[in-house]
C-alpha cells in the first residue's frame, strides 16, 4: 500500500482553486500543495512529509527556511526594504563579496532580480560594448522568458507560437552526448559541435557577432552536461574570434555542481556570468558579474533595475554566503552527489527504462526511455515514477528536451541518512515498475 493517498483533501481543494483562478499556465509536478518546509523536508497542506529532490526548482541550496537565512531577512525587513536609485551597505558589501569569490577577471557586479533579467542584461551589455548585434546560443538552451532571453532559447516550448523573435539570434548544436545531434561517439567525435560553429558563422551570421551564450549544463533540457574540456574550447573559440563569452550560471552556481561556481571545474573566465536561483535561496535575487572595462562604456544610471539589489534580497544573499562558509555546503554537495549518483547508476544497470544518468555534485538527470537500444523517450514511464514517488514521500519533478527526465537536485544540506532514504524510495519505485 502507498504511504499517502494523493492528492489529500486540502491539496485537492487548492489545486481546484488554482485551475479556476490562475489560468492553468503555471507549473504543476506532483499532486500535492506545499505548506511549509525545513532543510530538505516538505510538508503539504494535508500534513504529509516529503524529502525534496527539487530544491524548489534549484533555488533553496542552503535548505528550506534555514534559521540564519530567516533571521537575516526578518531583521532587514524591519530596517529598510527598497531605496531605488540609492546605494545601501547591504548592496555594496555584497557586490564586494561576489567579486571576491567569482573568477578573478569578473570585477564588477550589477544586481538585478531574476535570472531572465541577468541573462538579458548580459546580452544587452555585450551588444552595447562590442557595437555588434548577433548572439549565438545553443539547441536546448534556456536563458529565461523575457524578449532577448526567449530569442536565445533552444527549446520550442519556450517560444512556440509567440510569433517572431528578435533578429540576430543564431542557434548551434549543443553536445547532448546521449543523443548526439551528429550521431557520433562522444569519446572520438573531436568536439564536432564546436567545430560546427565555424560553419554556423560562415552561413548564418552577417559578420557582426557580439557574443556566445551557454549554460555550463543545460538545466531545462534535462541536465545535459557537455564533455569535459568542451567549455574550455568554447571559451578559446570566443577569444580567437573576438567574441564575448557569456556563461549563464543562473542555475549552476552556489555549490550546485560540487564547486561554488561551475566555471571552477575548468577554471573558466567568461566575460559575463549571470547568477540567480541559489544566490538568494528563495528570495528573488540575481546578479550579473562582468568586467569593469565593459561597465566603463555605460553612463551612470544607464543600467538599472527597480528592485535589483534591494536591501532585503542582499541581506538574504549575504546570509546564503555565511551559511556556505560555516557549513561547508560545497564539500557536502560534492560528497552527497557522488553517493547519490553512484546509487542512480546502479539503478540504471537494473532498470530497462532508465537510459541515462548524468550530472555533477547535487544536480543529476535520470532520462527515461522505452527501450535502451532505440532510446525512444518515455515520458509516460517517467510520470509514473514521479507520481508513485510522491505517494512514498519523495518530491521530484520532470524536465527535459523530450519531457522524459527526472531532476535530482536536493538542497545542499542533505545528510547521508536523507540521501540514503530518498534513494531507497526511488529504487523501490523504479524497480517495482511492471
Amino acid at each position: 500500500m502507498p504511504k499517502y493517498d494523493l492528492p489529500g483533501p486540502k491539496s485537492a481543494e487548492y489545486m481546484e482553486m488554482s485551475d479556476k483562478y490562475e489560468g492553468g499556465a503555471t507549473s504543476r509536478q506532483q499532486p500535492f500543495v506545499w505548506d511549509h518546509a525545513e532543510g530538505v523536508k516538505i510538508w503539504d497542506v494535508d500534513g504529509n512529509e516529503y524529502i525534496d529532490w527539487t530544491s524548489g526548482v534549484l533555488v533553496t541550496n542552503v535548505g528550506h527556511c534555514h534559521p540564519h537565512h530567516v533571521e537575516a531577512i526578518q531583521k532587514q525587513v524591519a530596517r529598510l526594504m527598497n531605496p531605488y536609485d540609492f546605494p545601501t551597505p547591504e548592496r555594496v558589501t555584497y557586490a564586494k563579496r561576489l567579486v571576491g569569490i567569482t573568477p578573478e577577471n569578473l570585477n564588477a557586479c550589477f544586481m538585478v532580480t531574476t535570472g531572465s533579467e541577468a541573462t538579458e542584461a548580459a546580452m544587452r551589455m555585450a551588444k552595447r560594448y562590442s557595437g555588434k548585434h548577433e548572439i549565438i546560443s545553443f539547441y536546448g538552451g534556456f536563458h529565461g522568458r523575457t524578449g532577448m532571453a526567449m530569442s536565445a532559447a533552444g527549446k520550442q516550448g519556450t517560444k512556440f507560437r509567440y510569433g517572431p523573435t528578435l533578429t540576430g539570434h543564431i542557434q548551434s548544436p549543443f553536445p547532448y552526448c546521449y543523443r548526439c545531434p551528429f550521431d557520433l561517439d562522444c569519446d572520438s567525435c573531436g568536439f564536432k559541435c564546436l567545430a560546427f560553429l565555424d560553419l554556423v558563422v560562415k552561413t548564418q551570421t552577417t559578420g557582426d557577432l557580439a557574443a556566445v551564450i551557454t549554460e555550463p549544463y543545460q538545466g531545462g533540457s534535462g541536465f545535459i552536461f557537455p564533455p569535459d574540456g568542451w567549455l574550455t574550447e568554447l571559451q578559446a573559440w570566443c577569444r580567437e574570434h573576438d567574441v564575448l563569452f557569456i556563461l549563464d550560471e543562473v542555475q549552476s552556481s552556489f555549490g550546485r555542481t560540487g564547486k561554488m561556481f561551475a566555471a571552477e571545474h575548468e577554471d573558466l573566465q567568461p566575460n559575463f556570468m549571470p547568477l540567480g536561483k541559489g544566490i538568494g535561496s528563495g528570495i528573488p535575487t540575481s546578479a550579473l558579474m562582468t568586467e569593469q572595462r565593459i561597465m566603463d562604456v555605460f553612463e551612470r544610471g544607464e543600467a538599472s533595475s527597480t528592485t535589483g539589489g534591494n536591501p532585503v534580497s542582499c541581506a538574504a544573499a549575504h546570509a546564503v554566503l555565511d551559511i556556505f562558509e560555516s557549513e561547508n555546503l560545497v564539500e557536502n554537495s560534492a560528497k552527497m552527489g557522488e553517493y547519490m549518483k553512484g546509487r542512480l547508476l546502479e539503478m540504471q544497470e537494473k532498470s530497462p527504462y532508465l537510459g541515462d544518468v548524468r550530472g555533477k555534485g547535487l544536480v543529476m538527470g535520470m532520462e527515461f526511455v522505452k527501450d535502451k537500444e532505440t532510446k525512444e523517450p518515455a515520458p509516460d514511464i517517467m510520470w509514473e515514477v514521479i507520481d508513485t514517488c510522491a505517494t512514498e514521500g519523495l518530491c521530484c519533478g520532470a524536465v527535459g528536451f523530450y519531457g522524459n527526465v527526472i531532476r535530482v537536485a536536493p538542497p545542499l544540506v542533505i545528510s547521508q541518512d536523507e540521501a540514503e532514504q530518498s534513494c531507497d524510495i526511488m529504487e523501490s519505485v523504479l524497480l517495482g515498475l511492471d
